[in-house]
């Protein structure tokens, strides 16, 4: 991450930046302390996004969380959760793992409740961002006369380009697969994936018929392009898709639901707009024919697991 660049974590409305912290490695390093060091916010202002309560003993402010993102508040030996009390002066209870809850966060104090509240939210989301995907939002293109023509395309460029760098077989799309995707999500309580059923009902009653006007958008896929800006050097190739009647409803309809699905904290905003494409040929698929969206995988734990992208040179295959 460069200094002048640094990750951005958007809460309630609000923009708060990660510091980068200087990577050493220790025998007994502790990730979870060093994200919580690297946490750049602004907690003793007042924030009007969290609803804290006030009680005959102070203040009382509550997170939704799945399960699975409890260790990283409680961290190593509970020293986190002991870190976030003893700077906030606050109690912060947590459910025992497994079990789906609130974190209550209470304290004398409005402010410290407010930074304590902050504080877990961001590291709510920067583990989060951690985690593998688990579903994403798309439109199906496996139309049969869809399946043939990229069939067709596969052909023909095994039979002309495979003498090419990186061009085999392993990197082409599924054919039953094919889709154009609106977004990636991490979902990980049997609450979070109720939440997206019922707010994808939300979109189709108050935007998505009155654009589609209650029927089947037509769609027409044609011409193919490259992800990155040298086609010798090629990890993810699209076919183009647009409407038939040129309009731009569906680049209409596919940017509600990515605004809405961002503005609740489902999808992590990284674009304002969805770029329409469905994907043909992807080097994630050397190793994992369904692999989708990110490259670089998170344990558990929080920690990178790298893995090595060969490219391929789509010069010649961008001909046919």
């Amino acid at each position: 991450m460069e200094v002048l660049r640094p990750q951005l974590i958007r809460i309630g409305g609000r923009v708060y930046r990660r510091n980068p912290i200087q990577e050493q490695t220790y025998q007994h390093e502790d990730e979870d302390d060093d994200c919580y060091q690297g946490l750049v916010e602004c907690a003793e202002e007042s924030c009007e996004a969290y609803e804290v309560v006030q009680t005959p003993q102070g203040f009382r402010c509550t997170v939704k969380a799945p399960s699975l993102l409890y260790k990283h508040i409680v961290g190593k030996r509970g020293d986190t959760r002991k870190k976030l009390e003893v700077e906030t002066k606050t109690s912060i209870s947590i459910p025992k793992p497994g079990q789906e809850g609130e974190i209550v966060i209470t304290g004398q104090h409005r402010s410290g409740v407010i930074s304590a509240r902050t504080r877990i939210d961001v590291l709510l989301l920067t583990f989060r961002r951690k985690q593998p995907f688990t579903h994403f939002l798309a439109f199906f293109l496996n139309e049969a006369e869809v399946q043939e023509r990229f069939l067709k395309f596969q052909e023909e460029v095994l039979e002309k380009c495979s003498m090419d760098h990186g061009v085999d077989s392993s990197i082409f799309q599924n054919p039953k697969k094919l889709h154009l995707t609106i977004g990636m999500l991490v979902l990980l309580s049997e609450q979070e994936i109720q939440q997206t059923c019922e707010m994808l009902q939300q979109c189709k009653e108050e935007f998505i018929d009155d654009i589609s006007g209650g029927k089947p958008l037509e769609v027409e896929v044609a011409g193919i392009e490259y992800m990155n800006d040298d086609p010798g050097m090629v990890d993810v190739l699209y076919a183009k898709v647009r409407m038939k009647d040129g309009s731009n409803r569906l680049q209409e309809l596919v940017d509600r639901v990515l605004e809405r699905f961002q503005a609740s904290g489902l999808i992590v905003k990284e674009w304002n707009s969805v770029k329409l494409h469905a994907t043909v040929m992807n080097t994630l698929f050397r190793k994992d024919p369904n692999a989708e969206g990110r490259y670089n995988l998170y344990t558990t734990d929080g920690k990178c697991i790298f893995k090595e992208r060969e490219s391929f040179d789509g010069r010649n295959i961008l001909k046919v």
